[in-house]
């Protein structure tokens, strides 16, 4: 199957990010992560994660001597 298309369940992204589970839903509820809901759960696409995980990036300013 095409990765693009792939689904991960919220404890998977949670387990990826290192985050807990209820703030990984509090990102969906905001609309921080793209997901959909399936009956009582939601699925995050993977595409949908390397998008958050890229506009998320911090770019650290090294000081010049």
């Amino acid at each position: 199957m095409n990765n693009l298309l792939e689904f991960l369940t919220v404890d998977e992204v949670s387990e990826i990010l290192k985050i807990h589970w209820q703030t990984t839903l509090t990102y969906i509820k905001t609309g921080k992560i793209k997901a959909v809901k399936i009956g009582k759960g939601y699925r995050i696409a993977k595409a949908d994660l390397l998008e958050f995980i890229n506009k998320n990036q911090v770019k650290i300013k090294r000081k010049e001597k």
